[in-house]
């Protein structure tokens, strides 16, 4: 058995649609209405085939309950965070850096689902090597394995 993806319930699946293809650039690779597959290997399902697929009410079906988030990388963080202003989006918190040195944002989509922007860890690499750290400091700060780091500087 091999996990394929998760799938998140959405009220109206066309504003989701222009949310994530907008605002996180993800491209669709299968569209069946009510269901919509990105790229990042994610899916959207329409609410109102949702409740018929597993058989319960709209109103059983819950939203933000803040306990589940989607989870993205940015190479280019600093330009994704100054065109994130220039959209309409509820934040769970602004940029904050974490011990191990990733910077990332969170965010609600349109049915508020947690949505995560971390800096590339392979970005935050190089960044603690520009600042001067060896090697083993940028491992053992980063929390990744030597090896990350070092094919990080190819």
């Amino acid at each position: 058995m091999r996990f394929k993806l998760p799938l998140i319930v959405v009220d109206d699946i066309n504003t989701s649609r222009k949310f994530y293809e907008d605002v996180l650039n993800q491209k669709v690779i299968l569209d069946f209405g009510a269901n919509i597959t990105f790229t990042g290997d994610f899916s959207l399902q329409s609410k109102e085939s949702w409740v018929d697929l597993i058989r319960k009410t709209e109103n059983e079906i819950l939203s933000k309950p803040d306990n589940f988030e989607l989870y993205f990388e940015e190479e280019q963080f600093d330009k994704f965070i100054e065109r994130l202003k220039s959209f309409k989006v509820q934040y769970v918190h602004d940029v904050v850096q974490y011990s191990w040195g990733q910077r990332v944002i969170r965010f609600y989509d349109p049915d508020m689902h947690i949505i995560e922007v971390g800096e590339s860890m392979v970005n935050v690499v190089k960044r603690f090597i520009t600042q001067g750290l060896t090697i083993e400091q940028t491992a053992k700060q980063t929390q990744h394995p030597v090896e990350f780091v070092k094919d990080c500087m190819v």
